[in-house]
């Protein structure tokens, strides 16, 4: 997210929206968000367009051709999380009546945060900052995170 530009926001209308925004955040960990950018199109096309039921249903020999597939960023252990990822969503949607009542069921930002960096996979301070910002919950000011968890 640059200082300049704010990512866009979005309404999330499917359980699959709120999964590829989350895979957004779990790809750019660690890499150049050019380089997602850059492959996001064609990694949408191997996650069948971040159809839940389908990502969660993907097994090992998926991941095994996915780590050879060079539409997407080939690292099995953050390939294998957005599975993860998208079975522990369709969990919480069914647990909490639907996905954004457990993202809301929290109460403030610092509990969340620490709650969805425990839930799901390769989700670290920034990606949930991300992830919560694009999704349309509330975030601290990016000042304000930068100073309280960048630091």
């Amino acid at each position: 997210m640059s200082p300049q530009k704010p990512p866009d926001r979005i309404e999330p209308t499917s359980l699959g929206d709120y999964l590829e925004v989350m895979s957004k955040a779990v790809f750019q960990s660690g890499m150049s968000w050019k380089v997602v950018e850059v492959k996001w199109e064609t990694t949408r096309e191997a996650f069948h367009n971040f159809d839940i039921e389908k990502v969660a249903g993907m097994d090992e020999r998926d991941l095994d051709l996915l780590v050879e597939d060079r539409r997407v960023i080939r690292n099995y252990r953050k390939l294998a999380a957005i599975v993860e990822n998208a079975n522990k969503i369709i969990d919480l949607d069914k647990d909490y009546g639907s996905f954004k009542e457990y993202l809301r069921a929290h109460g403030e930002f610092d509990t969340t945060l620490k709650n969805i960096k425990r839930d799901f996979k390769f989700m670290g301070n920034f990606g949930v900052y991300y992830f919560l910002y694009v999704v349309g919950e509330d975030v601290p000011s990016h000042e304000e995170f930068e100073a309280t968890y960048r630091n």
